[in-house]
């Protein structure tokens, strides 16, 4: 834990040094991302509510507890599209419709992609970052389900237990994205209000990153599917879609055969010159 959190500091630290100091000096006066609400945060007095090291406490927070459940969902369903190229296909195919191939998907773009939330809800469902969810505890005595828990009880949700309850869900082991495409429209955000699955937790003591893991997991997914193909890599022939001895990740780290899709001046709006 350390050492992964002396490499995000190597990489933050220096950045918000500098936009703290761009705002004292006035330079930057406009609020464009969380740093900035972070920075001009005022208390009752209009005094700074957070110092340097609380803004950096806090990045760092949201580095490393936003970042490995959104990405270990989108390794496992490129996994999981590339031993079955239907539904690359199908996600492909909604890129192409909503976003085009002339520009970047885009947050504004979310709302229309179904199938590639679709996708990511079934990778949290079949495929979850932990086996249980944060322990809770009660704070007085309840009846859940017919269950009698007792005051002071410790409660941990089975994210497996729920997500591959075959009494809950047709084929549980198999990886069907169009499971979660009852109707037009739904919600990835909402999660699964009868809790038949668990993603970022639920209820009043849920995940208070869940909208931030949400929008990251659908960005991360879409621009890398319309941005390359994909195909698994000649040196391995097959994907392995194996979970580890130890926890729920990939047995091994994912190697695949990217090659680009789009004209090079589209990546031009994401890379620049470089």
């Amino acid at each position: 834990m350390n050492d992964a959190i002396n490499d995000v500091k190597k990489y933050q630290d220096e950045e918000i040094a500098e936009r703290v100091e761009m705002w004292q000096r006035g330079v930057r006066t406009m609020s464009d991302d969380i740093l900035d609400v972070l920075i001009c945060l005022r208390g009752s007095d209009n005094r700074p509510l957070l110092s340097i090291e609380e803004m950096k406490a806090q990045i760092t927070e949201i580095m490393l507890a936003a970042v490995d459940n959104p990405s270990n969902a989108v390794e496992w369903v490129i996994a999981e599209m590339i031993d079955k190229p239907s539904i690359l296909d199908r996600a492909r195919e909604e890129l192409d419709q909503v976003v085009g191939k002339n520009r970047l998907i885009q947050e504004s773009d979310f709302s229309k992609l179904n199938y590639i939330k679709a996708c990511i809800k079934e990778a949290f469902r079949l495929h979850p970052i932990a086996p249980f969810n944060v322990p809770h505890e009660s704070t007085q005595d309840t009846i859940v389900g017919n269950y009698f828990i007792p005051k002071g009880s410790h409660v941990l949700l089975s994210r497996t237990g729920l997500g591959r309850n075959p009494r809950v869900w047709e084929d549980p082991l198999e990886f069907k994205p169009e499971r979660h495409i009852p109707s037009k429209d739904f919600d990835l955000q909402l999660g699964d209000p009868e809790l038949r699955m668990v993603s970022f937790t639920t209820g009043r003591r849920g995940c208070i990153g869940l909208m931030l893991g949400t929008a990251m997991a659908i960005q991360l997914l879409g621009s890398l599917i319309q941005g390359f193909h994909w195909r698994a890599s000649p040196k391995e022939g097959k994907v392995e879609l194996v979970e580890s001895e130890t926890d729920l990740l990939m047995h091994k780290p994912l190697i695949a055969h990217a090659t680009p899709r789009l004209q090079p001046h589209v990546y031009l709006q994401l890379f620049g010159n470089n």
